[in-house]
């Protein structure tokens, strides 16, 4: 009869192994991790090698290809089996193509600022960390820099999953030449943060309009009497929060340690699933990934006709192109007047999708197609 070995003298699963077989997995993960460094270093060359094909004296920019980094990041995701979740995979492989990119030099992207705003989040989690990020002061500096080409892209907000659409970003692409390159989707946990010990010494509540609005049933249930100021971000918010006695801002977490502030309350948005949505502006119009979303600008003569707003959107009913947003905005060229702006599922140069858009713009006094570019990967 054999001896069952009793659970002391096994090792458990999950547990340390004992002694040599302990030092024999530390060898192993040594000699994994000098393959990874090898390796990382031969992804380095090769994009080199790419860099120098493309322009011998371009720009980053001019090598830089979103529409590419969609592809890689999608076959990233669909091979992965684990341990590791899908978003730490990713998020390392975008940190991969960042560091690899800025051999030549770092990116430009400009952001609506100051420091840890979720803007600069977004920025970091398009483009990773090895870009040069530039705050600025409102969306429309944003716009004017990646117009002026001082900033290569630009990051805003366009919509909250609560509170809706951004519409200054909305109006300013009514005068601006601008593109969209991609989108960035982000989960969005505010927390109450200050420099006071409870609750009870808050005096006023400093954030973004959007984040108090985010935060409105909290902020009622719990602070019902405190002012509520508005700021221009949550990152300007922290830095009153930080220099002012009495005044709690309501940000992100990263606020709370770039400007040494305690979290007096965490995650304290009405909504578990608050999401917003960003914006990558850039100059030029993207080729297809494969999984890609179109915006467009448009507006018919006379959008109080009966029928018109139909008539202008048939075409892609008629050629099975999903529409899956639509807003309205003043024109701004006369009273009543209205544009809107409408997103789609697919490619412009998908045949489908070329067909429905060319018998749209027949049907529109205003057509601007504002960029078709991968959708966010997640």
């Amino acid at each position: 009869m054999t001896r069952q070995k009793s659970p002391s003298s096994r090792t458990r699963a999950g547990a340390a192994p004992p002694g040599k077989a302990l030092a024999a997995v530390r060898g192993r993960i040594d000699a994994v991790d000098e393959k990874i460094q090898q390796l990382l270093n031969e992804r380095a060359r090769l994009a080199q090698q790419v860099g120098i094909s493309k322009s011998r004296d371009g720009r980053t920019i001019d090598f830089y290809r979103p529409e590419r980094e969609a592809e890689v990041l999608r076959r990233v995701r669909e091979r992965n089996r684990g341990p590791l979740r899908d978003e730490e995979v990713l998020r390392l492989f975008r940190e991969i193509m960042s560091a690899c990119l800025a051999q030549q030099e770092p990116l430009k992207v400009a952001y609506l600022g100051p420091e840890a705003t979720f803007s600069q989040t977004a920025v970091l989690t398009h483009f990773g960390h090895s870009v040069r990020a530039l705050p600025l002061g409102s969306i429309d500096e944003v716009f004017q820099e990646v117009e002026s080409a001082a900033a290569d892209f630009g990051v805003v907000p366009i919509e909250n999953s609560t509170e809706g659409t951004v519409n200054h970003t909305l109006d300013r692409f009514l005068t601006s030449p601008l593109k969209i390159c991609g989108e960035v989707e982000l989960r969005i946990h505010h927390h109450l943060m200050g420099n006071m010990s409870a609750l009870g010494r808050i005096v006023r509540i400093c954030s973004h309009p959007q984040s108090l609005a985010q935060c409105r049933n909290w902020l009622q249930e719990h602070l019902p009497e405190v002012e509520q100021i508005p700021a221009s971000s949550n990152g300007e918010a922290a830095r009153r929060a930080r220099d002012e006695r009495g005044t709690a801002a309501i940000a992100g977490e990263t606020a709370a340690e770039v400007y040494g502030l305690k979290v007096l309350a965490a995650q304290i948005e009405d909504r578990a699933d608050n999401t917003t949505r960003f914006l990558v502006l850039g100059r030029k119009l993207l080729a297809p990934s494969g999984q890609d979303r179109t915006t467009l600008l448009v507006s018919v003569g006379h959008t109080d006709a009966p029928g018109a707003l139909y008539r202008l959107l048939e075409p892609l009913a008629h050629h099975r192109v999903s529409m899956t947003r639509i807003e309205s905005r003043p024109s701004h060229r006369r009273k009543w007047d209205y544009v809107f702006f409408i997103d789609i599922d697919g490619h412009a140069d998908e045949p489908h999708v070329a067909r429905a858009l060319a018998s749209l713009k027949q049907r529109a006094s205003l057509f601007r197609l504002l960029g078709s570019y991968p959708r966010a990967v997640l």
